[in-house]
C-alpha cells in the first residue's frame, strides 16, 4: 500500500500531514502556525522546551513529544533546502552571467584573431612584392589605439562630434578590438570572482579592462561611478564646469580632475576632459571621457600650477541592464601619464597597466559590488556602525594621508626651511581645518596647525605585502608609544602634551578590534588599543590607553601591482562619526621591471634613499655590467607622519618629528632585512652618495689605505675580499666613518657600528657634516692634525667627546683618520675614521 505525505505551506491553511512510524499525523493550521512560531524563536528547541511548548498551547495535547521532535527535524531540513535551493539560484545566475560574458570575449577574440591573420597575409604579400622596401612593424598594429589630437574645449560647436568620436572609440575598446587585451596577471574569471580583468598588450599610453556582473538598476551604478572622488582613492577633486544637452537625451560635460601622487618623488596629475552620458538602442547606459585642450571656463594655470597635465584617451563605462535583474559593467580606462615628467627609476609605476587596472578599474568594480551587497543587508560591521559612516571614515583615513604626502600649497602647506638637502622633509600648515565636522561640541582650536615628517625611499627585493603585514601587526618593533601618546594628547586638547608629558609605561602589545572589511578582504578599517599605564601615584586609576584608527589594505601577496597601505590615526575611545582625524602611515607600491631595463638593476639587495639622488629628465644609459642577476622586485616606500602643534612649539615638534620619522625609517630598514626573501644581511647596506665606488670598492680602498699608511690591517687576515671584507667592516666593533673632501664635509659612508654611535640612519647619513659630530676640543684637535693627515696620510687623535645626532654625548678612547686612496693611489677619495672603544656617556 503506498503511503503519501503531503507538506504545504502554513500560508495556505491546508492540513499538513507527518508520517510517524508509519502512521498519518495530521497537523491543523492552528497546530502548524503554533510550531512555526516556536521555530522563527527556536529551530532547535530541547526535550523540555518541547514538552512546555505541549503544556502551553491546549492545540498541541493530543500531540506526542517524538513526533513534535521530528516536525521540527523536518522543518529545519525544508529550510536547510530552500537556503541551499536559493543558493544555487544565484550561482546559476551569475554563471550564466559570466557564460555570457565569456561568450562575448570569445566572440571579440575571433574578431580579433581573423583581423590579425589578415595583417598577416597582407604583410606577406607586401613583403613578396616589394622586397627591396623595409616596413617598420614593431611599433604600431591595427589593434593599437589610435593616435589622436586633443580637441579644444573652446568650440562648444564641434563638441558634440567629439562625444560621438569619443563614444565610438570606447565602445570599440570595451567591446571590439581596438586594444589587445591579455587576462590581468592572477585574476581569472569564476562564479566567486569581481569580473573579468584585462590589460592591455601594446597600446599608447596604458589600458586596463573590466567586466562584471552587479545586482543594481544601470542608472543607480551610473550615478555612483560619475562620483569618482567617492570611490577612486587617489583622487583629489573633480568639478564639473560646464553642461549641455546632447540633443539626443544625453549631456556634455567638461571636467576638470585632480589627481594625488603616491609618492613624495612625483608631482601630482590632472585632466581636462570631456565626459559624454548616453543611452543606446538596447537601454544600456554609456558614460564616455576624453581629454580635450583648451580651458574655456575650466581650470586657470593658478589652479592646475602643481600638477602636471595627463592625457585621458578614451575611456568609461558601458551599464548593460540584465534580463533577470541587476547589470553588466564594462570599464575601460586608458590613460597617457606622462611618464617622462618623473625620475627614471619611477618610470614603470606611470608606465604599468596593472598599477592602473589595480587601482582605478579593479577598485571602480569593486566599489559597486560593495555597495550592492550593503544594499541587500549582505554585509555586517562591527560596533553597530552603519556601512556609509565606515566608508566615510576609509576615505577620510586615505584622503588626509594624501593630502599629507601631496603638501598642496592651496591647502595651506608650505616646506620648512632647511640647511642642505633633507632626506625627511618637513612641512607645515597652520591654516589646516582638523575640526570640519557636523558637531562643534567635537572640536577645539588649536592655536598652531599641522606638521608633517615625510620620507620617501626604494626597497629590493622586500614583498610590499609582506612588509605591510608585519609593520601592522609588529608595531612595538618601529612605532615610539611616547610619540603616539603626543599626537593623541594635542587632539584631545590636553593639558600635558610634547615635550612635558606625563610619564606612561607601555606594554608594547596591542589590541586589534575590526570595525568592517571589503568583500575581498583587500581593506580593513579597525580600532586599535594600545595599552599603557601611568608611572606616577597621582594617576593610578587613570587609563593611558591609546586608540587608533586603522586603515589596512593591500596585504594579498598574490594581488599583481596592488598597494600596499597602513594609515591610522588617534581617536577618542568612544569617537563619533565625525570624529577628527590626523592620518599619518605607510605606502609601498611596487615597480614592474621591464625586460632590457637594465639602468632599473640594482647591483645588491639594499634599501636606497632616494630623495636626494633622482633625477627628472630623458633616461640615460647605463653599463650592462651595473645590472644584478639576483634581481627580484622592487617598490618604493613613502612614510608619512603629522603632528599637531601650538606656535610657541613649532620647531621642538619639527626637530621631535624629523627625528621620529628617521627612526622609523631605520626600523623599517631592519624589518625589510629581516623579510628580504634573499635574506641578505646587508640589505641595508652601506649608503653611498651619487657617482660613488661600490660598497665592496670602498671597502676594499678603506683597508687597504689603512695597510698602506700604518703598515697594518683593520680587518683580521681572513677577510681577504669581496662579500666577506665587506661584511666584516660592516661588524666592525669600532665606529668606521668617511667623510668626503669638499669644502663642507659630509659623511658618505658608516658602519653598523658609525651609525649606532651618531644614532642615525643609512637614510640621514648623508646630511651629517663633519664638524657637528665633534665638540669644541675635538674640532681643535682635528683642526690641528688636519695638515699631518693630509701629508703623512694618517694621524692618531686623543680620545674625547663627540655628539649623536639626538644630542647624546659619546665617549672615545681614541680616533684615528686616514686618507682613502683610490685604486690609483694617487687620488684621495675620502677620509676614514675609526673610534675606538666608544660609548655612550
Amino acid at each position: 500500500m503506498d503511503i503519501g505525505v503531503s507538506n504545504r505551506d502554513s500560508n495556505g491553511g491546508s492540513i499538513t500531514k507527518h508520517l510517524d512510524n508509519g502512521k498519518y499525523v495530521r497537523y491543523t493550521a492552528e497546530q502548524v502556525e503554533a510550531l512555526e512560531r516556536v521555530y522563527m524563536e527556536c529551530p532547535k528547541p530541547s526535550s523540555l522546551r518541547r514538552q512546555q511548548l505541549i503544556r502551553e498551547c491546549p492545540r498541541l495535547a493530543n500531540i506526542e513529544p517524538k513526533q513534535i521532535k521530528v516536525w521540527f527535524q523536518n522543518r529545519r531540513c525544508r529550510e536547510k533546502q530552500r537556503k541551499e535551493s536559493s543558493r544555487l539560484q544565484t550561482v546559476n545566475k551569475k554563471l550564466s552571467a559570466m557564460n555570457k560574458l565569456l561568450m562575448e570575449e570569445n566572440d571579440r577574440l575571433q574578431k580579433q584573431v581573423s583581423q590579425l591573420v589578415c595583417e598577416n597575409g597582407y604583410m606577406r604579400q607586401t613583403l613578396q612584392t616589394v622586397p627591396q622596401v623595409t616596413t617598420d612593424v614593431s611599433c604600431e598594429s591595427v589593434v593599437t589605439a589610435p593616435q589622436h589630437s586633443l580637441r579644444d574645449a573652446n568650440n562648444p560647436d564641434g563638441l558634440l562630434s567629439v562625444a560621438e568620436e569619443t563614444l565610438s572609440e570606447f565602445l570599440s575598446k570595451a567591446t571590439g578590438t581596438a586594444v589587445d587585451w591579455v587576462q590581468m596577471p592572477g585574476m581569472k574569471p569564476g562564479p566567486d570572482s569581481v569580473g573579468i580583468f584585462a590589460i592591455s598588450h601594446s597600446c599608447n599610453g596604458v589600458a586596463a579592462r573590466a567586466c562584471g556582473l552587479v545586482s543594481l538598476e544601470p542608472t543607480k551604478i551610473v550615478e555612483i561611478l560619475k562620483d569618482r572622488p567617492a570611490w577612486l582613492r587617489d583622487c583629489r577633486s573633480l568639478e564639473v564646469f560646464s553642461m549641455l544637452p546632447s540633443g539626443n537625451g544625453g549631456t556634455i560635460e567638461l571636467v576638470y580632475t585632480q589627481m594625488y601622487a603616491p609618492t613624495t618623488l612625483a608631482p601630482a596629475r590632472d585632466f581636462w576632459s570631456l565626459r559624454y552620458t548616453t543611452s543606446l538602442d538596447n537601454g544600456s547606459i554609456v558614460v564616455c571621457e576624453r581629454s580635450v585642450s583648451g580651458s574655456g571656463a575650466g581650470p586657470n594655470a593658478a589652479a592646475s600650477a602643481q600638477f602636471v597635465r595627463g592625457e585621458m584617451l578614451p575611456s568609461g563605462y558601458l551599464v548593460r541592464p540584465c534580463d533577470d535583474g541587476g547589470s553588466i559593467i564594462h570599464i575601460v580606462d586608458h590613460l597617457n601619464l606622462e611618464a617622462w615628467t618623473v625620475p627614471e627609476v619611477l618610470r614603470p609605476l606611470y608606465e604599468s597597466s596593472k598599477v592602473v587596472a589595480q587601482k582605478v578599474t579593479i577598485a571602480a568594480l569593486r566599489y559597486v559590488r560593495q555597495i550592492a551587497q550593503e544594499t541587500n543587508g549582505e554585509v555586517i560591521y562591527g560596533l553597530g556602525r552603519q556601512p556609509a559612516v565606515l566608508r566615510t571614515f576609509s576615505q577620510r583615513l586615505s584622503r588626509g594621508f594624501n593630502d599629507a604626502i601631496n603638501g598642496f600649497s592651496d591647502d595651506g602647506w608650505s616646506v620648512m626651511s632647511c640647511e642642505g638637502s633633507e632626506d625627511v622633509i618637513v612641512a607645515v600648515n597652520s591654516a589646516k581645518n582638523l575640526f570640519s565636522t557636523s558637531n562643534p561640541s567635537n572640536s577645539h582650536s588649536l592655536v598652531g596647525g599641522v606638521l608633517c615628517a615625510k620620507a620617501s625611499m626604494l626597497l629590493q627585493n622586500v614583498p610590499p605585502a609582506v612588509l605591510v603585514r608585519f609593520l601592522r601587526e609588529h608595531r612595538s618593533e618601529w612605532a615610539d608609544f611616547s610619540v603616539d601618546a603626543y599626537s593623541a594628547a594635542s587632539l584631545k586638547g590636553s593639558s600635558y602634551a610634547y615635550p612635558e608629558m606625563r610619564p606612561t609605561r607601555f606594554t608594547g602589545s596591542q589590541i586589534i578590534m575590526p570595525l568592517g572589511q571589503t568583500i575581498e578582504h583587500e581593506e580593513m578599517l579597525e580600532v586599535i588599543r594600545l595599552e599603557g599605564y601611568p608611572l606616577s601615584q597621582e594617576d593610578a586609576f587613570m587609563s593611558r590607553d591609546i586608540h587608533l584608527l586603522q586603515l589596512c589594505s593591500g596585504v594579498d601577496e598574490n594581488a599583481v601591482g596592488a598597494c600596499s597601505e597602513l594609515v591610522f590615526a588617534p581617536i577618542d575611545e568612544m569617537f563619533p562619526d565625525d570624529a577628527p582625524l590626523l592620518p599619518s602611515g605607510f605606502r609601498v607600491i611596487p615597480l614592474d621591471s621591464k625586460s632590457g631595463d637594465v639602468q632599473d638593476s640594482l647591483t645588491t639587495s639594499r634599501t636606497l634613499d632616494l630623495a636626494s639622488s633622482l633625477e627628472v629628465g630623458p633616461a640615460t644609459n647605463h653599463d650592462a655590467n651595473d645590472s644584478s642577476s639576483s634581481y627580484s622586485m622592487r617598490s618604493v616606500l613613502t612614510i608619512a607622519f603629522q603632528f599637531p602643534y601650538e606656535n610657541n612649539q613649532a620647531d621642538s615638534v619639527a626637530t621631535m618629528a624629523r627625528q621620529y620619522v628617521r627612526s622609523v625609517v631605520s626600523s623599517v630598514q631592519r624589518v625589510a632585512m629581516a623579510i628580504s626573501p634573499s635574506g641578505t644581511s646587508l640589505a641595508a647596506g652601506p649608503k653611498l652618495s651619487p657617482g660613488a665606488p661600490e660598497a665592496q670598492t670602498l671597502a676594499n680602498w678603506i683597508c687597504q689605505s689603512h695597510r698602506y699608511h700604518m703598515g697594518t690591517d683593520l680587518l683580521s687576515s681572513d677577510s681577504i675580499g669581496g662579500d666577506t671584507l665587506l661584511k666584516n667592516l660592516w661588524h666592525h666593533q669600532d665606529a668606521i666613518l668617511c667623510c668626503s673632501l669638499k669644502s663642507l664635509p659630509v659623511f658618505i659612508f658608516a658602519n653598523q657600528a658609525g651609525l649606532d654611535m651618531l644614532e642615525t640612519t643609512l637614510v640621514a647619513l648623508q646630511d651629517i657634516t663633519l664638524d657637528n659630530i665633534f665638540n669644541d676640543n675635538g674640532r681643535k684637535a682635528l683642526y690641528s692634525e688636519f695638515a699631518k693627515i693630509m701629508q703623512q696620510g694618517f694621524a692618531y687623535l686623543p680620545g674625547g667627546i663627540c655628539l649623536s645626532t639626538m644630542g647624546r654625548h659619546v665617549s672615545y678612547e681614541q680616533a684615528i683618520a686616514w686618507k682613502v686612496l683610490a685604486a690609483e693611489e694617487n687620488t684621495v677619495h675620502c677620509l676614514a675614521f675609526s673610534f675606538v672603544n666608544w660609548s655612550f656617556v
